[in-house]
């Protein structure tokens, strides 16, 4: 059984926290054929963050995902985003994430911007994160939640590939939602 001890992220404990991947989500969503959406995660990730609840702006964060890790629910389109067409995941295993500010825009919420680095290109992105709460776990771990969405264009990172539509449009979207679904556990001060 868990509790929850906090509900605001002021009263959470400061220190460092390590994403547990098994109860976080690292998602996306695109356009596809311009009449629906495609969902997809990335199932291998590690983080780690330091928050200081006095100083929100002195918090940090880093993100690696595997980026053959990509999950889609179809083999066949896996494979191909996998390719050069995509991500060239050969060449660039890893899709990184590293905070440059963090800025507390309201009682829970968060803008984090950093580097968001992609087959080998790296761009600012911002991402919004609300704070969902922290709890202790059955196991006597302290855990905060957050969840938080960008928007980006994939052509900014060089992800260019594309078909054209008969009726007109093109395969696939350009722009793309990050979603993260996060479940960080405080870890106790080294000795």
């Amino acid at each position: 059984m868990s509790t929850t001890t906090t509900a605001t992220p002021a009263t959470a404990p400061a220190g460092t926290y390590v994403i547990d991947p098994t109860h976080s989500r690292i998602g996306f969503v695109a356009r596809h054929a311009m009449v629906t959406k495609v969902r997809g995660s990335f199932n291998q990730f590690d983080g780690s963050g330091h928050f200081d609840t006095a100083n929100p702006a002195n918090s940090s964060v880093q993100l690696t995902i595997q980026a053959a890790s990509i999950d889609t629910r179809n083999a066949d389109r896996d494979a191909h985003l996998r390719t050069n067409d995509f991500f060239d995941m050969d060449t660039y295993p890893e899709i990184t994430f590293v905070s440059t500010a963090v800025e507390q825009t309201d009682d829970d919420e968060f803008k984090v911007t950093g580097d968001l680095t992609i087959k080998g290109v790296t761009k600012p992105v911002t991402v919004e994160f609300e704070y969902n709460g922290t709890a202790v776990d059955p196991y006597g771990n302290t855990r905060i939640g957050l969840e938080g969405t960008t928007t980006v264009n994939r052509k900014d990172w060089g992800i260019t590939w594309n078909a054209a539509l008969e009726a007109g449009g093109v395969l696939v979207g350009e722009k793309v939602t990050l979603e993260f679904e996060v479940s960080a556990v405080h870890q106790p001060d080294a000795a």
